[in-house]
């Protein structure tokens, strides 16, 4: 394609309220134009490459003899209310009344849906196991949509739904989508990680996420530097442990007036955080309970949902009610069942609230306390990997993909069953496994870019090659040359752009270089007087002269 065939939308300066690199390279490269908080449209550059992602993920999909359906994205009320999420799902789910006042929802996701049509079509054990994907267009209604495409409310998304007759074909096809995903995320060019995750909204047993990691990201990572392991933050299990030290302080009570928080308190006693005890008071269902961490840990609340169930911290009121001193709660006399985080528990000789206002307590062990044990932190930096080989590093991730084993929680509720072998109805089991499409372009972009612009792998970029001519509408000898060069390349099946605009070399460059495509190759006077062409890849500085005879061989070699 010729540049003056396409718009080209590039722009020097990104909006004020791109935050993020690919946000900004997005907008300023003219991949996307912003229509309104979260809604997007796609340019003819930006729908090269979701076409390119969408081509991936298709090709890899069906090897995994997945059958590619299409579903609505305007969903009836009925549907949600059957599964039991119509209440529980939240303003994120955008309701509507049609002109009949019949309920309907902008879909988030489909597996109401799918489990609806496995239901209707899907009637004998002998059809199983069977996959359904689509790529389709959602709808959230985010509080607060930014980072461009990155958490928008309108978004394409890859969602696939699996059936089965019972655990084992489900953990096959599982495992399958699992090698899948990486067989994709590898064909993108990503430097990613599976990770283990909780299954959240779309409920569920065993779940992985993928995580393109990236500063930019969203949720913390965390993986052995020594093996395979990798868990997103929440997901990172620890153990009871064994007292290794032995308590030998006294314990006394310290002045510690308005410090109220560890950070103050470490300071002001010259000691580690680590080695301070936080009360945190909670109410659940339950009624309130105390949960201690050591001080420099944090309480991961997924982690504390599956103990209590929905759980709040507790108010300034509600901690005065039960007598409490806010900023100098301890561990012992508090009234109410006290749960110990494991790495809290086996510390010695630490510092804590007195429960007096302006008082702490130092040289304090856990003897004569009645509490039980659990996990309750998040991972840090350092901390021996569960795996029990070497340590977990945390880094920032971009979720772009997510598998589930949801089981049997859609397929009972709304009724998708199957003829077994012995002629009785049997529940299927369902799995789930999604990519976020356009994510995954904002991610790609993330990781890869320098101070000029996007550097797209090329598997995805919006062309393989540009060729730019100097003085093409003015030289008749680059233009014969430039226009040979094109040819050959579309002959060949080469994804070329010429540069064929009356603009100045630099422009041209530099719109090159921001659209990020990966190969370039230039032609001038000088070139044309010795029979040469330049080229130069965008991840490189270096250039290189070609024969012009030899161009198209060197290009192909370089795609290949």
């Amino acid at each position: 394609m010729k540049t003056t065939q396409l718009l080209i939308a590039t722009q020097k300066e990104a909006p004020n309220d791109a935050q993020v690199v690919s946000h900004q390279l997005m907008i300023r490269a003219g991949l996307i134009a912003k229509l309104a908080s979260g809604l997007y449209s796609y340019l003819p550059m930006g729908v090269r490459v979701l076409k390119k992602v969408e081509a991936i993920i298709r090709e890899e999909m069906d090897k995994a003899g997945a059958q590619e359906v299409l579903m609505p994205i305007a969903q009836p009320a009925e549907l949600w209310q059957e599964s039991g999420r119509w209440d529980q799902y939240g303003p994120e789910l955008l309701r509507f009344k049609d002109r009949h006042g019949r309920e309907f929802c902008l879909g988030p996701t489909h597996e109401e849906v799918i489990t609806t049509l496995a239901a209707q079509y899907v009637r004998s054990y002998k059809q199983l196991p069977m996959s359904f994907y689509q790529i389709q267009t959602k709808f959230r209604d985010e509080i607060r949509p930014r980072f461009g495409v990155m958490r928008s409310r309108e978004f394409i998304m890859k969602d696939a739904y699996s059936f089965h007759l019972d655990q084992d074909s489900l953990q096959q096809t599982y495992t399958l989508m699992h090698q899948t995903y990486c067989r994709i995320f590898d064909r993108l060019g990503l430097d990613y990680r599976p990770v283990l995750a909780d299954s959240g909204a779309i409920g569920g047993d065993a779940s992985h996420e993928f995580h393109v990691l990236a500063d930019s990201g969203e949720d913390a990572i965390c993986f052995s530097d020594k093996s395979d392991y990798a868990a997103n933050i929440e997901k990172v299990a620890f153990t009871q442990q064994q007292q290794t030290a032995t308590p030998s302080a006294q314990q006394a009570s310290v002045l510690t007036k308005k410090k109220t928080s560890i950070e103050a308190v470490a300071q002001f006693l010259s000691i580690k955080p680590s080695n301070c005890i936080k009360t945190l008071i909670v109410n659940t269902s339950e009624g309130f309970k105390a949960l201690a961490l050591r001080g420099d840990h944090e309480l991961n609340e997924v982690k504390a949902h599956n103990l209590f169930g929905e759980f709040e911290l507790a108010s300034d009121a509600q901690i005065k009610s039960l007598g409490l001193k806010k900023g100098f709660i301890g561990i012992k006399a508090l009234g109410i069942d006290l749960v110990v985080d494991y790495s809290a528990s086996i510390m010695c000789d630490f510092v804590c609230g007195a429960n007096e206002w302006d008082y702490h307590l130092t040289g304090v062990n856990w003897q004569e306390t009645v509490f039980t044990q659990a996990d309750l932190r998040n991972a840090v930096e350092g901390d021996n990997s569960p795996d029990g080989q070497g340590k977990l590093v945390i880094k920032r991730g971009i979720e772009v993909g997510h598998i589930f084993q949801l089981g049997s929680k859609y397929s009972k509720a709304m009724g998708a069953n199957v003829i077994g072998e012995s002629g009785r109805a049997v529940t299927t089991l369902m799995g789930c496994y999604g990519i976020g499409v356009t994510r995954v372009i904002a991610a790609t972009i993330e990781q890869n870019y320098d101070a000029r612009g996007i550097i797209f792998p090329q598997s995805i970029a919006p062309f393989q090659l540009v060729i730019v001519p100097i003085n093409y509408n003015k030289s008749t000898r680059v233009k014969t040359l430039a226009d040979e060069l094109y040819q050959l390349c579309l002959t060949a099946g080469i994804e070329v752009l010429l540069d064929d605009r009356k603009e100045r070399a630099g422009i041209m460059f530099a719109d090159s270089e921001l659209l990020g495509i990966p190969h370039r190759m230039v032609l001038s006077d000088t070139h044309a007087d010795n029979a040469k062409v330049e080229y130069k890849a965008r991840n490189s500085a270096d250039k290189i002269e070609v024969n012009y005879d030899e161009a198209l061989s060197f290009i192909q070699s370089k795609i290949k």
